[in-house]
């Protein structure tokens, strides 16, 4: 597995910091200040996790992240002077695996790279495992989910959320279970960001009124996937 880890940020004093950081955790840091050399040294490396700053010139980190996620499920940790619910949301909506608001301490830096790779680790453990409901099939090793037999285009954090509650029909997840579970026990988001994804899920699969499962709310408490007597 690659050890080089990508730092893409145009502040020579926070790479300078966080390359320090990154390779007393013995990793070897790439660094890029600009989104065309981020993209470039991400084709180049194939790094195993990316540190994403969004004011970016020539390409903003949000545009990065999008374009890395047309093909990559690589582990993006967005840092940005931007703090506002609706940034964090939009980068997480497009891909970001957590964002961290500057300005920040590098051991928390550190600690959620750390979060990232445990799931990353947890993910790779469970790559052979595929999940099977009537007219439904999710693979987690290719992050690929078909329902009666086509395939669906679901972002990352869509499909690990499917993949929780398919693995657990009838159990119901709180909106916190759920942020925790995909997004780690050190991501501080809102919860609200589990509803935007369900919203978007179920828009994307669209099943119809008589199918054998769907994705029930449980009003004040959460989701559960629930599967029908049909």
């Amino acid at each position: 597995m690659s050890k080089y880890l990508l730092i893409a940020d145009d502040n020579d004093g926070i790479i300078d910091i966080l390359k320090t950081y990154v390779m007393k955790e013995g990793f070897s840091p790439l660094i890029a200040h600009d989104g065309e050399e981020a993209l470039k040294m991400f084709a180049e490396y194939n790094p195993l996790l990316i540190l994403l700053d969004v004011m970016m010139p020539k390409k903003d980190g949000f545009e990065v992240c999008k374009l890395i996620r047309q093909n990559s499920t690589v582990p993006i940790i967005m840092i940005t002077a931007k703090g506002e619910d609706r940034d964090r949301i939009l980068g997480l909506d497009i891909g970001a695996d957590d964002y961290i608001v500057k300005p920040f301490s590098p051991g928390e830096v550190m600690a959620r790279i750390r979060a990232v790779l445990r799931r990353l680790d947890i993910s790779e453990e469970q790559s052979e495992d595929i999940i099977y409901h009537p007219g439904l099939k999710i693979n987690l090793s290719d992050y690929e989910v078909m329902i009666n037999g086509q395939p669906i285009n679901l972002t990352k954090k869509e499909i690990e959320i499917l993949w929780i509650l398919a693995s657990n029909p009838g159990k119901v997840f709180s909106r916190d279970n759920l942020l925790s579970s995909v997004w780690g026990y050190e991501y501080f988001g809102d919860a609200r960001t589990v509803d935007t994804h369900i919203k978007r899920l179920r828009s994307k699969i669209n099943l119809p009124e008589d199918f054998s499962w769907d994705i029930k709310t449980i009003w004040g408490v959460g989701y559960k996937f629930e599967v029908k007597n049909v």
